[in-house]
């Protein structure tokens, strides 16, 4: 068992945030001794579905709709793993076009480096847009998808 202080800093969070999951409904058997709430291994495992849930896109309204499921038992699997493979494609996506923004920032990275090096853009404009070093081409090919 855990103390509320305990889980905010495993799971880098606020106090105030625990709370509030709690104040929502989250944590239906957590266990309570007075005013302290006592979290156990089923409670960190909730969190952890949480937290992946929100940092997935998805609002506290809809992580509220997945936990109402998770109480209908089996009957609710299909619409839980509906739920799930959005969410995975959801990523997915922001994933590749976080690659993108991050294979331009690489080629401006280098760009720059390249010009204060040379003093001038002039050696880098020539090699635009597909004469470039075979490793920054990729870069700017991937960057400019």
């Amino acid at each position: 068992m855990y103390t509320i202080g305990q889980v905010s800093a495993m799971f880098s969070l606020p106090v105030s945030t625990l709370r509030y999951y709690d104040k929502e409904g989250f944590f239906p058997n957590l266990e309570r001794k007075g005013n302290i709430r006592y979290f156990s291994d089923n409670e960190l495992e909730a969190l952890r579905i949480i937290e992946c849930l929100k940092k997935s896109g998805l609002e506290i309204k809809d992580i509220k709709q997945f936990f109402i499921r998770v109480s209908e038992g089996s009957a609710s699997y299909e619409k839980r793993k509906e739920l799930f493979e959005a969410r995975k494609s959801a990523v997915e996506t922001e994933i590749q076009e976080l690659q993108k923004t991050l294979s331009l920032l690489k080629f401006k990275c280098w760009y720059y480096e390249t010009a204060m090096k040379d003093g001038n853009e002039d050696t880098i404009n020539a090699m635009l847009p597909d004469k470039l070093p075979k490793n920054i081409q990729k870069l700017y090919d991937k960057g400019h998808e």
